[in-house]
Parts: C-alpha cells; sequence; structure tokens
C-alpha cells in the first residue's frame, strides 16, 4: 500500500488495504461489507458466533475472510493496515493494544463513516450525545427534519450504522446522529454541523476504570469522550443549562470560528437559548427579535409526554432543527407527531387507582432519577447491572415520593445500601433469585410484591436504574417480562 489510510475516502483505491473489522454486529458487518466493496482485503472477527452466520456467508462470497467462535479476536492478524472497531470495545482489548503497539490506525465505524462522505454531497451531521435521552431527542430531531420537507436519517446509536448511510447511492439532506462516548471514543475527524450533549452523568465507569482510575478519574475520561462531539462544531454547541458540565465541555471545545453556544432550559430562557414560558417551547436563540421577545415553538400538550426530560429532550431536538434553518412550524409538527419507542415511560396497565408503568430503558441512575421525579407517589422496582454507578444522590433526591421499592438483580445490594442510608423508612423488598428461576419468574414476583405494596393514586414505575443482561437479554426483554406479569395481574 502506498498511500496511507488516514489519507483515503471514498473515491479513491482501497485495493491495497489489509482492514480488520473488530465484532460483527450490526454497525461491524456495515463496515465489513462497505470495506469490500471499496476493494480493501477484510477481515472480520468476532468471538461470539451466534445469530452471524447467514452474514458471514454473504460477504464470504464477496471476498471477506470472516472469523467468529472463542479465541478469533486473541490476535491481530500480521498484516494488517487499519483497525476498526464497533462500539463497545474497551481500549484494552488485546486486538487494539496489539494495534496501537504497532502503529496501526484504530477506527470506530463513525469515524469510517466520517471519512467515507461523499465530498459531492457533504450532509450535515447533526450530532447527539449525553449519558440519557439520546434516542428520544435524535428520533424527535428527525421527525422535525422531515416535517421540514428534508430527507433525513436517524443514525449512529439508533437506526442505521453511519457508514450505511453514508454510502447509499441517494444522497440525504442530513443525518440525525446518536453518539454514544463509546463511538466518541474511537472518533476523531468527525465535525458536525451542530451538536448537542444533553447530560453527563455516572454511567459506564466500569468501562473507564480498567486501568485502576478511581471513580473521579474515570468519570472524566468518559466527559472527555462525550465532549469530544464539539470539535469543529460549525455553528451551534446545544448544551443543557441545568447540567453545567455540559456548559464546560462546550467552553473547552475547539470549535469553528463563528460556532455559538445554545443552552434549553426547562425554565425561561435567557438571549441565546430555547426554553419554557407558560406551557410553550419558546425560541429565543435563532430569532432576529431574540433581545425582546421569544417565538413559540410548540406547546408542552403537544408532546408525547410532559415529563421534564421529555420536554428538555424537545427543546435540544429544537435547538439543533432550528440552527439548521429549520421553521418554527416544522418544529411544531415533527414533534406534535412524534411518539418514543416502547419500554420509555409507556403505561402499560391501570388497575384499582394503581398505574403501571415501563421505563426499562432507564438503565443508569440519571434515567431512573429523570423517571421518578415524573412521578408522585411511587412504588419503585430498580436493581440489575449497576456498572459501577452509585444511588446514593438518587434515593436523597427522592425519598420522600417512595411509597416502597422492590429490588431484583445482581447488584440490588448497592441500591438497599442507598435506601438504607438516606430513606430508612421506605419499606424495601429483594426478590431473591434461585439459581434456576429466569428473569422472568423474578420480575413475576417483582410486579406481585409491588401490587401488594401500591395503595390507589400510585404509580408502580419499572426503572431500574441498571442495565439488564443479567437477567434478561436486554431491556426491551426486561420490560416486556414486566408489562406480561402486569397483565397477569390485573387479569386476575
Amino acid at each position: 500500500m502506498t498511500v496511507p489510510v488516514t489519507a483515503l475516502g471514498r473515491h479513491d483505491d482501497w485495493s491495497g488495504v489489509r482492514a480488520v473489522v473488530a465484532g460483527f454486529g450490526v454497525s461491524g458487518f456495515a463496515a465489513a461489507d462497505n470495506l469490500t466493496h471499496l476493494g480493501a482485503s477484510v477481515v472480520a472477527v468476532d468471538d461470539s458466533p451466534a445469530g452471524k452466520e447467514e452474514k458471514a456467508q454473504l460477504l464470504g462470497v464477496l471476498g471477506a475472510d470472516i472469523r467468529l467462535g472463542p479465541g478469533s479476536t486473541a490476535e491481530l492478524p500480521e498484516q494488517t493496515d487499519l483497525l476498526v472497531v464497533s462500539p463497545g470495545w474497551k481500549p484494552s482489548a488485546p486486538l487494539i493494544e496489539q494495534a496501537r503497539a504497532r502503529g496501526i490506525p484504530v477506527w470506530g465505524e463513525v469515524e469510517l463513516g466520517w471519512r467515507l462522505r461523499d465530498p459531492e454531497h457533504a450532509t450535515p451531521w447533526l450530532a447527539v450525545t449525553g449519558t440519557n435521552g439520546k434516542t428520544t431527542t435524535v428520533q424527535m430531531l428527525d421527525a422535525i427534519l422531515r416535517a421540514a420537507g428534508l430527507r433525513s436519517v436517524a443514525v449512529g446509536n439508533v437506526g442505521l450504522p453511519i457508514v450505511e448511510a453514508v454510502m447509499d447511492p441517494t444522497p440525504y439532506d442530513v443525518f440525525a446522529v446518536e453518539l454514544s462516548s463509546f463511538q466518541l471514543h474511537y472518533t476523531s475527524s468527525m465535525r458536525a454541523d451542530s451538536a448537542a450533549v444533553l447530560n453527563v452523568a455516572e454511567d459506564h465507569l466500569d468501562w473507564y476504570d480498567e486501568a485502576g482510575l478511581d471513580a473521579a478519574a474515570a468519570m472524566a475520561d468518559y466527559a472527555a469522550d462525550k465532549g469530544r462531539i464539539y470539535t469543529g462544531v460549525q455553528h451551534a454547541c446545544v448544551y443543557n443549562v441545568a447540567d453545567p458540565q455540559t456548559e464546560r465541555l462546550v467552553r473547552e471545545a475547539d470549535v469553528t470560528e463563528g460556532a455559538r453556544a445554545v443552552g434549553f432550559t426547562l425554565g425561561m430562557p435567557s438571549v441565546g437559548m430555547v426554553g419554557v414560558v407558560d406551557d410553550l417551547l419558546v425560541d429565543r436563540a435563532f430569532i432576529a427579535e431574540r433581545q425582546s421577545s421569544a417565538a413559540e415553538l410548540c406547546t408542552v400538550a403537544d408532546l408525547a409526554s410532559p415529563a421534564p426530560h421529555v420536554v428538555a429532550n424537545a427543546l435540544a431536538a429544537a435547538a439543533l432543527a432550528r440552527a439548521h434553518g429549520v421553521s418554527q412550524a416544522a418544529v411544531r409538527d415533527g414533534l406534535r407527531g412524534f411518539r418514543p419507542d416502547g419500554h420509555r415511560i409507556a403505561t402499560v396497565g391501570e388497575v384499582g387507582g394503581v398505574t403501571w408503568v415501563d421505563d426499562s430503558k432507564a438503565t443508569n441512575p440519571h434515567a431512573a432519577l429523570s423517571s421518578l421525579l415524573a412521578f408522585d407517589p411511587v412504588v419503585w422496582i430498580a436493581g440489575g447491572l449497576a456498572k459501577g454507578a452509585r444511588f446514593d444522590d438518587l434515593v436523597a433526591a427522592t425519598r420522600d415520593r417512595l411509597r416502597a421499592v422492590v429490588l431484583i438483580g445482581r447488584d440490588r445490594d448497592v441500591i438497599a445500601g442507598a435506601l438504607a442510608r438516606h430513606a430508612p423508612d421506605v419499606p424495601v423488598i429483594a426478590i431473591e433469585a434461585g439459581e434456576t428461576d429466569s428473569g422472568h419468574a423474578a420480575m413475576e414476583r417483582a410486579v406481585v410484591a409491588a401490587g401488594d405494596l401500591a395503595q390507589p393514586g400510585d404509580t408502580v414505575l419499572l426503572a431500574p436504574g441498571c442495565a439488564s443482561m443479567d437477567m434478561f437479554a436486554d431491556y426491551a426483554d426486561r420490560g416486556d417480562a414486566f408489562a406480561a406479569a402486569v397483565r397477569r395481574q390485573t387479569d386476575d
């Protein structure tokens, strides 16, 4: 290979490139597929073959070398020019350490997608990250952009893989891009048109503390990866007025000259912000008269839920859309027609004056806190894999609205400890799962216990504050188990 891989783009000759793709899930397949079509020699590796055989066979026919099964990722092939890693691969993974030791570039699929943009049709990226609310905000943004008549698509951590969207032969007008901290960690050259950090709270600290960092250092690294989204932003850096860390990330970012900082707030917005006035979402950032007035975007009643974090997500989506030149009417129409995916504050039953709500997507304490603050009083079902997070602040902030708590999952004692310290008078039931119990059986018992504790006017809320993989396939499986158990309970 005569040209360095870091100099190659969409229209260059990749035939001399020997690329290794680590991870053969959705993004890994998209990376391997498109690199193969570009002419690169591709080796894709994944220790888990489950559900990947058909795609492996397809790419094998096209000339890629697919290696699935235990041990496949232990050694980086000798002849390697580029390593593309799927989200979630830790920097300490042997393949990544070997690549860096040999001076081989390590890209994520986002970095690859950015480098494969068509220079003749430079589709703008409107990018969103944050500990919570990313998917909802990006889907809201996509709905607004479509309402404006633009050919938009949600990509990245939701929707299409970025590489697949970028390589579409019919160019998109704009991308609504969800980016996780994992994706941003392996991204260096991306320059979004506008970008937002919704919030920064404890999550994935187990991913960042492998080098023996303390919690504060791991948290700093996590926040720094979130802040990468602002690098090189051209028009607007959207931040959360209620989360000073997001504003700090804007101040520290190396942005394009002329880029603006635009805050979103649930209160009355200052000049240069979007916010809420008398149940109206309003804009004081993108109108000529912003010094003396605000423009109505929509009403709180137009949204799928009046919950504060839903309103905040809508404001962030609106700010990004307005930075892209979208009209007030399109913001209103997009938000009015938007409905969130399942397992996000979804009411699954009401009986005897008790409302049952599934927010299984609340997979960390910050998300669970937002959910808990939307209801009062609450019987809270929580627990799972805590990922190194702590629950003291959450319990201290919500103890007065907790009727009772039912705990499940491997790290239920972490939450129980916080409850003992900050809400000792709140009744707590821990569901002890036997070795032969399935997650669904444990959830059944949790729902029965919660039903016994709830009183008319209460909400029984599944907002686990933890990941689900200790007992369930994923958060959707956990939410489905809760909904099924509620139906059985309420049908009796």
